[in-house]
């Protein structure tokens, strides 16, 4: 058998890893450089109402299939090659999209994308959570949030230079490019170690400590990171054999608040609407007064501020921590909203006949209230760019237990497209007929504030063994903790100073409970 060479420096892996997010921006850009043009109108019959709903929303759909599956996938045949399996779902769809003949097909190869979204979605943040140093663990969850932007950005460019292309060879085209990343990730993807707490979980002890020691201490198994971090992994994973198996295992010793703080950061990452921006910016734009190509370079210009602000929060998430990030970014969006919303509401004008035909867009402003809009649509993407984009997936992936991180991002990652499928039917139909409904919006990033306040301990600067302490009953209450407080350097110290030393594995409980007992 084949084994090709492996890179452990872990931002390459995050680099190649996050590819997976990137296919998630393409395939957003996919439809929002498109669904303005005229040869996408002419070709679906002006798709509007509930019709583009179901067009934009079917990826999330797919997805949920995804994310169902990833858990049970990822668990069996690993992280890194649960995101490969996703990537011949990507295939197919992308080569279902360009070859359709209607609506019905466009539906059903953006599902099909979907499902390699929503395996890729879930798995790659516990793929870059279980391989980070916990210091770094946020900046490099991020990565994924970057590569999100970037295929966004990317696409919707790629689009905009396809739409002067005639008929439909324009979108075909513009659907045709997302083959690219996709092949480039099942290129890298061999090149990308296992990972170790995977390897551990699964019984594959040596490899384990060998792959956890290169990724760590290019690969000495005695430094005392390498020989404190075996420690913490293997206790873990003794007292997570005694939990329960089955749906009992998100519920049970304090599980279910990991649960709801995981399922619940991610569905508040759809409710703050920021990504109804992200998806029908075009439209908003419109209903500003911004027409042609002046309204796709406008868009444009807000998924570039997207990718300038996500890479600030790179270099400070790790400092700041989670909660403040979460609490204040929720509280920024909602003012946002707030301001969107009534200025729509209390100066749009209702055109009944769509704007030149675009049935999708009824609502227009003009003048000082359209220039607010367009301002506070960028101030909306920064402000998110800045915390509930990139914090989310990190948080989402940080809370879980061993034994139930795959699958418990899997079910994080739900939570998420189900919101995103009911925002994406519903909110083109919406267009139409609700002209303050970003007041809505508004209203649940106060919520989300509030939640984040009160059932989000920090996690920055601990490892993730010790995150799983935070949620267990008696546990300190979310308001009271704070960045750091790891005992992991403490660990390391001991090590250093008593000459611990990592040792074979192989035999399988007994010697890594004996290994466990020797640190201690």
């Amino acid at each position: 058998m084949l084994h090709m060479p492996k890179i452990t420096n872990t931002y390459f892996l995050a680099v190649i890893a996050t590819i997976g997010g990137m296919l998630f921006g393409f395939d957003i850009s996919s439809i929002s450089a498109i669904i303005g043009t005229d040869q996408y109108i002419a070709y679906f019959h002006n798709p509007h109402g509930i019709v583009q709903g179901a067009i934009g929303s079917a990826l999330a759909a797919g997805s949920v299939v995804g994310a169902l599956m990833a858990g049970p996938v990822s668990d069996r045949i690993g992280r890194r090659d649960a995101i490969a399996f996703g990537c011949l779902w990507w295939l197919a769809g992308t080569a279902v999209q360009v070859g359709c003949n209607g609506t019905g097909m466009l539906i059903a190869g953006r599902i099909l994308n979907g499902v390699c979204v929503g395996i890729t979605s879930s798995q790659v943040p516990v793929y870059l959570a279980e391989i980070a140093k916990k210091d770094k663990r946020g900046s490099i969850i991020v990565i994924q949030q970057l590569a999100i932007e970037w295929g966004i950005l990317i696409m919707y460019f790629a689009g905009y230079g396809c739409s002067f292309i005639k008929g439909s060879a324009s979108f075909r085209t513009a659907w045709g490019i997302q083959w690219i990343p996709c092949v480039i990730l099942l290129l890298g993807l061999p090149f990308l170690p296992r990972s170790p707490r995977w390897l551990a979980k699964v019984g594959r002890l040596d490899e384990a400590i060998q792959t956890l020691a290169m990724i760590q201490a290019d690969g000495d198994l005695n430094d005392p990171l390498v020989v404190a971090e075996w420690d913490e992994i293997t206790f873990t994973m003794a007292a997570e054999r005694e939990a329960g198996k089955g749906w009992r295992k998100f519920i049970k010793n304090g599980m279910w608040r990991r649960t709801f703080a995981g399922m619940s950061v991610q569905a508040w990452q759809q409710l703050s609407g920021a990504n109804v921006m992200t998806y029908y910016v075009v439209y908003i734009f419109q209903m500003a007064g911004l027409t042609g190509n002046i309204n796709l370079i406008s868009s444009g210009v807000q998924y570039a501020l997207f990718i300038v602000f996500t890479t600030v929060v790179f270099f400070f998430i790790d400092k700041t921590g989670r909660r403040p990030l979460l609490i204040y970014g929720a509280i920024g969006m909602g003012v946002c909203q707030f301001v969107v919303g009534g200025v729509l509401g209390s100066y749009g004008t209702y055109l009944p006949n769509g704007l030149n035909g675009n049935l999708s867009v009824r609502i227009q402003v003009s003048g000082a209230p359209a220039h607010t809009v367009i301002a506070f649509c960028y101030l909306l993407v920064i402000v998110y760019a800045l915390t509930l984009a990139p914090v989310a997936w990190v948080y989402a992936a940080e809370v879980w237990s061993l034994e139930t991180r795959a699958s418990g991002m899997a079910l994080a990652s739900v939570a998420n497209w189900l919101f995103n499928f009911a925002l994406g039917l519903f909110v083109p139909p919406a267009f139409q007929n609700i002209s303050y409904k970003f007041i809505i919006f508004g209203v649940l990033c106060f919520g989300a504030a509030a939640q984040a306040f009160l059932t989000y301990p920090e996690t920055a600067g601990k490892t993730l063994e010790e995150i799983e302490e935070l949620f267990t009953p008696g546990a300190v209450k979310p308001w009271k903790t704070k960045v750091g407080g790891s005992a992991l350097e403490a660990k390391i110290e001991d090590a250093r100073n008593h000459g611990l030393k990592s040792m074979s594995f192989s035999h399988g409980k007994d010697e890594t409970e004996a290994v466990h007992r020797e640190v201690v």
